[in-house]
């Protein structure tokens, strides 16, 4: 990555008085895989670190410095994320945020945001990211926008009722072998999933390199694959093992419930973890819905809508809408009052001075963007504002998606 310079233009920000935000160079980089390392407790190998680097947008690195010292660093990727309807926006994916333990409590974060946001608020209509912690980015904007979900199976007791589809075509292969099709699948689900995202090339070749570092105890990949999906797993333990399935790619339904039918299909071993979304329609698959339990629920992609008129002129509606809403946004004050014309399932969007029927902040905005939340829960906890029930319910509708949305991978 070409670094942007080691020092600010004229938006320079001193915090302190010892404390300095700048742009990285290179020189910087061992310092900032090293706090990386630090603040979560995981050394990624040299290669693996370069492979995201190559991401990191020209002016996508900032940095906290206390003297020669490296204390906090925010960055961001460029990506391209799958929106309702099929259209591919720019989203600038934050990304390496971390503040040294030894300097918390003093502003750096907000200062390396205002910093950051600054540049990303040049050229992307969206930003994207995944958090450690649920309670740091709603103030800056973020909402929950996806959800990932964990179905846990105890594979000797399940059993698929007997009107349940079985499809077949499942071939157990190396992944290597078939990266070809491995990687046209992925294309096939991420272009017609919102939250889809495109995988650059040194990211699938991180994939694919399979690294220990990666592995957290388990098993190099094992890989199934379908004519219309594949499912990349690990198995953990000895006596007993369990599998889990890291990624679970069904471009279309046979091939969903062809490879679920595979993985429960396991000898030896235990229990089989989905990592999937809240539409999986495993458990209905099963004579009994209870033995795919529901073992985690948590926000997952998280999008702070940068070009209100842009982005919602991007996506498509499921029913009509006329209205205008009012965003807030506390932290870049990006927000205005908006006409939203919404019909046949597109939309228009302006600034505009009419009185506002719904007022919202620009977090539930963005948790709302791709579907997978509903206005009309935002409204129950105040969090949105309508000066009547039916602009509510309209919403509801507009917003709604076929496909349910999931993050393409984590970042």
């Amino acid at each position: 990555m070409a670094a942007s310079g080691s020092v600010l233009d004229a938006r320079d920000q001193q915090v302190g008085t010892s404390l300095e935000i700048r742009s990285a160079t290179d020189a910087d980089w061992p310092a900032i895989a090293r706090l990386d390392a630090t603040c979560f407790g995981v050394y990624n190998a040299p290669a693996t670190f370069q492979a995201w680097r190559t991401l990191i947008a020209a002016d996508g690195s900032v940095l906290a410095c206390d003297g020669g010292d490296v204390v906090g660093m925010a960055h961001y990727l460029d990506l391209r994320l799958t929106v309702p309807g099929g259209a591919v926006l720019p989203m600038a994916g934050v990304t390496i945020v971390a503040v040294a333990p030894t300097h918390r409590r003093r502003g750096l974060l907000r200062a390396m945001f205002t910093e950051l946001h600054t540049r990303i608020e040049r050229s992307y209509p969206v930003a994207g990211l995944t958090a450690s912690e649920g309670g740091i980015y709603g103030r800056f904007g973020y909402g929950a926008a996806t959800i990932e979900q964990e179905l846990t199976v105890d594979r000797r007791t399940a059993r698929f009722r007997d009107d349940a589809p079985d499809p077949g075509g499942v071939r157990i292969v190396a992944a290597a072998d078939h990266r070809d099709e491995i990687e046209a699948l992925y294309e096939r689900w991420r272009t017609a999933t919102p939250g889809g995202l495109q995988r650059p090339r040194p990211l699938w070749d991180e994939l694919f390199a399979d690294r220990d570092e990666q592995r957290r105890g388990g098993s190099a990949w094992f890989t199934l694959l379908h004519p219309g999906g594949y499912a990349l797993y690990r198995v953990f333990g000895d006596d007993p093992m369990f599998v889990r399935v890291a990624e679970l790619i069904p471009a279309t339904d046979d091939a969903h419930v062809a490879l679920c039918r595979a993985l429960i299909g396991l000898d030896l071993v235990d229990t089989v973890r989905f990592a999937t979304h809240p539409a999986d329609p495993l458990p209905y698959l099963l004579t009994d819905p209870r033995a795919a339990r529901l073992t985690h629920h948590q926000d997952d992609l998280w999008l702070r809508i940068v070009d209100i008129p842009a982005a919602l002129e991007a996506r498509t509606y499921a029913a009509d809408v006329s209205t205008v809403v009012a965003v807030s946004d506390a932290f870049r004050g990006t927000g205005g009052r908006f006409a939203l014309q919404i019909r046949d399932g597109r939309a228009q969007c302006a600034p505009t001075d009419a009185a506002a029927e719904v007022e919202i902040d620009l977090d539930v905005l963005g948790s709302l963007y791709l579907g997978s939340h509903r206005a009309s829960a935002f409204a129950t906890a105040n969090r949105l504002r309508a000066t009547t029930s039916a602009a509510v319910t309209a919403l509801d509708a507009a917003f709604a998606t076929e496909v349910q949305a999931a993050l393409g991978f984590g970042f």
